[in-house]
């Protein structure tokens, strides 16, 4: 009987030394392969989708490009599907109500994960709160881009190659080629030329003394713009004078309310602009002139045969020069002509 109680406690201690050693490869297993530590080093968030591209349970997590945790559960919530996953602890500040997650592939073969934006200006989210999500082209769908991409060029290259296009006419085309040829040459001889400092701007850019008049203009032309900077001159008191600027704005004031009278009819220049009869009465008098002046013109009346006769002219001329000549003897000899007889009856 000693003995055989003595065979059971070995076998216990045997048992017992073979569970710790258990627990402490299970321990070491989650320590060495879990992306975010011990579960209760972990908490609970949730996203949805309406496509997770093949998204599965023990999907990566990241947070910024950086693993911090795996997908726990992928199952369908009414028309979306939700994604339950499990992140550590040390990234709740990074994930909040800002931040944005999306289905991403972990490489070319296809493999996706989860992949959310780090917020840390937002509220951290509580245990099962739901990240915002932002859908993202399948690759598939890239892929179906990129063929459609390549079919593109593809018909490009080969319109190119029958000489369609400017480029497919430059590349097929001789006298394309001999037109751009031509106008290289040309674009070199211009270049030797400038170099050669022949024309203006050869000479420019060759001749100091071309460089020294066009630095001398334009330093004249900055000490200009200072001097009108700084008030001076008339051109620079009249844009930094603040006792001309009120006057010009003056000036318009009184434009204006001149124009305003004249367009309300106001005076003399108003009534002319506004007013229909005086407007009639002007250019019946005006046809009236133009009526008179082709008269004279065509020597109708005494003024126009006056204008029109020469004889008429030079009688007229005569008897004005008889008459200067009476009006002198008189003033000579006024008895001779003013003869006064007193009778007394």
């Amino acid at each position: 009987m000693p003995r055989t109680r003595s065979i059971a406690w070995s076998q216990l201690k045997l048992g017992v030394i073979g569970l710790v050693a258990l627990v402490l490869l299970a321990v070491t297993i989650l320590a060495v392969g879990g992306a975010s530590g011990f579960f209760w080093e972990r908490y609970p968030l949730k996203m949805q989708f309406r496509d997770v591209q093949g998204l599965k349970s023990g999907a990566v997590v990241r947070v910024a490009g950086k693993d911090v945790g795996s997908v726990a559960a992928v199952d369908f919530a009414g028309r979306v599907i939700e994604v339950t996953f499990e992140v550590g602890h040390e990234v709740r500040p990074l994930i909040t109500d800002r931040s944005v997650g999306s289905v991403g592939a972990l490489s070319l073969l296809g493999e996706s994960m989860l992949s959310i934006s780090a917020a840390p200006d937002g509220t951290p989210l509580p245990d099962w709160g739901y990240v915002r999500t932002t859908e993202v082209k399948a690759l598939s769908d890239l892929t179906g881009s990129m063929s459609e991409g390549l079919e593109t060029a593809t018909r490009i290259l080969a319109d190119i190659h029958a000489g369609k296009g400017t480029i497919g006419k430059l590349m097929t085309d001789d006298a394309v080629y001999r037109e751009l040829q031509t106008f290289i040459e040309s674009a070199t001889d211009v270049t030797n030329n400038l170099n050669r400092g022949r024309g203006t701007m050869g000479r420019l850019m060759n001749d100091p003394a071309a460089y020294d008049a066009m630095k001398g203009s334009l330093d004249n032309l900055r000490l200009m713009t200072e001097r009108i900077n700084s008030g001076q001159g008339a051109l620079g008191r009249f844009l930094n004078d603040e006792a001309m600027g009120k006057s010009m704005a003056s000036t318009m004031t009184n434009i204006e309310a001149a124009t305003g009278r004249l367009n309300r009819g106001e005076g003399t220049m108003g009534k002319l602009l506004t007013d229909q009869e005086l407007y009639n009465r002007i250019s019946q008098m005006t046809a009236r002139m133009d009526e008179l002046i082709t008269g004279l013109n065509q020597g109708q009346g005494t003024a126009g045969m006056l204008l029109r006769d020469r004889a008429l002219y030079e009688n007229m001329n005569a008897t004005i020069a008889e008459m200067r000549q009476l009006f002198a003897d008189i003033r000579k000899d006024p008895k001779k002509y003013l003869r006064v007889s007193v009778s007394i009856f």
